[in-house]
């Protein structure tokens, strides 16, 4: 199960994002959520990212930042870091390849919007947690 959702995650993030949405609307056409099922996009950008992971959407309740206390600079720093560290660990026969089954093709230089960059962002802390997988070499959370 975590696979596929592992791999549900990472082909949306890759993916354009130009196809219908059948899933319930919340508070505007960029954020849609059903049950444990986010997703946010940036219909300008082309990007979007969709997380379907039982306890995620309880968990940014809980525990998330308001969106203004980070940058987008911030954000794209440490998204970066995490998708380093998450691509070595997909190839590296040294960790579980139930969780970290495919690469994330996140590059530095993209615009890939505040929106997509703070739900990535909270996705890999979300992950951490979770599995118990440390992903940086950071010690504080913000």
């Amino acid at each position: 199960m975590k696979s596929v959702l592992c791999s549900i995650f990472i082909c949306a993030f890759l993916a354009a994002c130009n196809t219908s949405r059948n899933i319930s609307e919340t508070q505007d056409s960029n954020h849609v959520k059903n049950a444990d099922t986010i997703s946010i996009s940036n219909d300008e950008l082309e990007y979007e990212v969709i997380i379907i992971e039982s306890g995620y959407d309880s968990w940014m309740a809980r525990r998330a930042k308001p969106k203004s206390f980070y940058t987008k600079t911030f954000l794209e720093s440490r998204n970066i870091q995490y998708v380093t560290v998450w691509n070595s660990r997909v190839i590296s026969s040294n960790y579980d390849s139930r969780l970290y089954e495919m690469q994330i093709n996140y590059l530095q230089g993209i615009d890939y919007g505040f929106d997509v960059n703070y739900a990535l962002y909270h996705y890999f802390v979300f992950f951490e947690e979770k599995y118990k997988q440390k992903l940086t070499s950071h010690n504080a959370r913000f």
